[in-house]
């Protein structure tokens, strides 16, 4: 069997008295996706910080290419391509330049860079950008070059801290595409992310992180199948009225969560969840059918939603 590229047992990252990892288990394997999914503050950007070798484990066990980051940082990180959560690119420069400077970081021979350059702007789609500078740039652009920049030496393992974070819907899905892309070819990526769906189209498998803890792992798929039902219902009804109905629902599906805005309804068939809504004679001023989602999964799991 292949040997994963990232093993950590008992991994634990402290700042004074703050607990940020809290003694967590898991292993990346080659070739895969993987994610770590959670909101802000669930200790993912810690996590991702000590794999990249900048960040010192507090404790624990962890292993990047079967090296040890305390002794082996500068071997780790040279072949790492860093996607970090904020945009810092060169704003002054032009896109050809600020890879070309990253490269040289790198000690890249200058040839090698021009050429890798070419392949990574096309695979940005920002050929036509090339000798533009980078603060004229949509946010969407500016992703795909950080991203572009950070493969410029061509890692082993590529590690994206919430890539998509800011961007608006047409700019995140052509930056999935770009990603899906990057893991057909057989990159190994390790993305955190607040964005359940994100997680379920690029993440062969993740980890669930709340309060530095790991609360849940396996396939997006397996997780859901787990964790929820296939279907969920959402009922809204008028201000003041929800608390009243709360009860009346017990017993519809296999399980009903009330939100402050509205109440969740778990069950394997939504449209027969529904009619037994209608039956007991409560009229929602909204209603709403769809699959269970890695959200739904993370509200059990936590208690509360990735938003809160």
């Amino acid at each position: 069997m292949t040997e994963p590229l990232v093993v950590a047992n008992n991994l634990s990252k402290k700042f004074g008295d703050f607990q940020a990892v809290d003694d967590i288990d898991f292993e990346i394997a080659p070739g895969e996706a993987f994610g770590f999914l959670g909101p802000n503050g669930a200790g993912k950007t810690s996590t991702m910080k000590m794999i990249a070798s900048i960040s010192p484990v507090t404790s624990g066990h962890l292993r990047v290419f079967g090296l040890d980051p305390k002794t082996h940082g500068a071997a780790i990180r040279a072949r790492l391509g860093v996607v970090p959560q904020e945009d810092n690119l060169d704003t002054e420069l032009t896109v050809e330049e600020n890879l070309f400077i990253y490269g040289r970081y790198f000690d890249l021979p200058r040839q090698e860079i021009r050429d890798r350059i070419d392949q990574l702007l096309d695979f940005a789609q920002l050929s036509d950008r090339k000798k533009s500078k980078v603060d004229p740039l949509s946010g969407g652009m500016k992703r795909r070059l950080t991203i572009a920049r950070g493969l410029i030496n061509r890692p082993d393992l590529v590690i994206l801290d919430e890539p998509t974070t800011g961007l608006d819907p047409q700019a995140r899905h052509l930056l999935w595409d770009r990603l899906y892309r990057l893991k057909r070819e057989g990159a190994t990526l390790v993305i955190t992310t607040h964005y359940m769906d994100e997680a379920e189209q690029l993440c062969d498998r993740l980890v669930i992180m709340d309060k530095g803890k790991i609360v849940g792992a396996g396939s997006p798929q397996r997780l859901i199948q787990e964790h929820s039902t296939r279907e969920v219902v959402e009922l809204r009804f008028p201000a003041g009225e929800q608390d009243a109905v709360v009860d009346r629902l017990e017993g519809i599906g296999k399980r009903v969560e009330p939100l402050p805005d509205r109440v969740l309804l778990y069950a394997d068939e939504a449209d027969d969840a529904l009619e037994e809504v209608h039956r007991r004679g409560l009229a929602p001023e909204m209603t709403l059918a769809r699959r269970s989602t890695l959200e739904d999964v993370f509200l059990h799991l936590t208690g509360r939603t990735l938003v809160e």
